[in-house]
């Protein structure tokens, strides 16, 4: 999914192991390896921990992390993108 393919990237630039980020989450390597594979998600609260280690805004990653949960809740394509569209005009329209 599309945050941990960003957080492994963002890992990456800062020469920091999986071990060293996983550490600092209070996790386990091989979970952080599920995490930035997309086989697990994120948890909301590893959000500002990985803002702040890998020095990326806590918005963009609570964005990136929204728009993953959404997309995992159907792998329904067809479903996935009207429920998108629903929920963006519904935000339009509050707005």
């Amino acid at each position: 999914m599309m945050i941990g393919t960003y957080i492994r990237a963002c890992r990456k630039r800062r020469n920091l192991l999986l071990r060293e980020l996983a550490a600092s989450l209070n996790m386990d390597s091989a979970m952080l390896s599920k995490m930035e594979r997309g086989l697990r998600p994120f948890r909301k609260e590893d959000l500002a921990i990985l803002s702040e280690v890998l020095k990326e805004s806590y918005d963009f990653l609570y964005t990136k992390w929204l728009a993953d949960k959404a997309l995992r809740a159907t792998d329904d394509k067809l479903h996935q993108t009207k429920a998108l569209e629903l929920a963006l005009s519904l935000c339009k329209n509050q707005n």
